[in-house]
């Protein structure tokens, strides 16, 4: 049985319905956040379903330098927190370095590691000092088995609020692929484990200066990893993907969420039966 942990009124693990994390890639504009967040809000209200917006102040991982990054710390934490203000809803943001976790934690509920960083043992110090939940996104290059040492690592610093997020492995290149097994390989360490199904689609650097993505997989995913009793997704979402700043290729729209979150709700009911 996995911990359950809580974040805010939210609790995630065995026993406790479906969670979703989901908001744009990166942080556009305030108006974009507010309307985007309000959308999937109003969605998540009519489905009974938990909620965390997410959102990321500054993408450092970009394949390009002319790749458009976001608003930084200080801009993009004030836009988070006036989200969370407003809407009442818990947050989450991608933390790069050790000097950002202390002013994050002031806003964020859920400070998250990006894949890339998952081996970055102080900067898992760091956040796990804070007592902040954390969700740390499993490597493109690591094994699921492989997580039980991040896990140690927080848990040096007495924190236990830890969320395990699969989102997909290197597969030759430009190319991702998701074993489901992970899933069930990283809940044996004890903590909830999500499912990322918009990054798990997209292809690393694909396009030449950014990355490409194939979105209409994101579905099918999302229902395999929820019938393979994942404790939350997590979904990248944009008014107009197509159109979106960063990772347009892979997220979904607001109106493929709604049909989609109907969808995996009905089998996450199944599986906790």
């Amino acid at each position: 049985m996995s911990k359950i942990v809580k974040i805010k009124d939210i609790s995630i693990g065995e026993g406790y319905p479906l969670v979703l994390i989901a908001g744009p890639c990166v942080i556009e504009s305030e108006q974009t956040s507010l309307e985007t967040a309000r959308a999937i809000k109003k969605i998540t209200e009519e489905l009974k379903m938990a909620f965390i917006f997410k959102s990321s102040y500054d993408k450092a991982n970009r394949t390009s330098l002319a790749s458009f990054r976001g608003p930084g710390l200080e801009s993009g934490l004030k836009i988070l927190g006036r989200v969370k203000e407003e809407l009442k809803i818990p947050i989450t943001s991608d933390v790069h370095c050790r000097e950002e976790v202390k002013r994050a934690a002031e806003v964020l509920d859920v400070i998250q590691v990006p894949a890339f960083l998952s081996r970055q043992t102080d900067l898992f110090l760091e956040i796990g000092q804070t007592g902040k939940a954390v969700n740390v996104k499993k490597g493109q290059f690591l094994a699921p088995d492989d997580m039980k040492n991040i896990v140690e690592k927080i848990r040096s610093t007495g924190n236990e609020n830890i969320l395990l997020t699969e989102r997909g492995s290197s597969f030759g290149y430009h190319n991702l692929i998701v074993d489901m097994r992970s899933l069930p390989r990283m809940r044996k360490f004890g903590y909830p484990v999500i499912f990322d199904a918009t990054h798990s689609v997209q292809l690393p650097a694909g396009q030449g200066k950014s990355s490409g993505g194939e979105r209409e997989f994101v579905a099918p995913l999302a229902r395999a990893a929820v019938a393979a009793g994942c404790d939350g997704l997590f979904l990248e979402v944009h008014p107009c993907p197509d159109e979106a700043l960063c990772d347009g290729p892979n997220m979904i729209s607001l109106e493929e969420l709604k049909v989609l979150l109907e969808e995996v709700l009905k089998i996450d009911e199944i599986v906790r039966i």
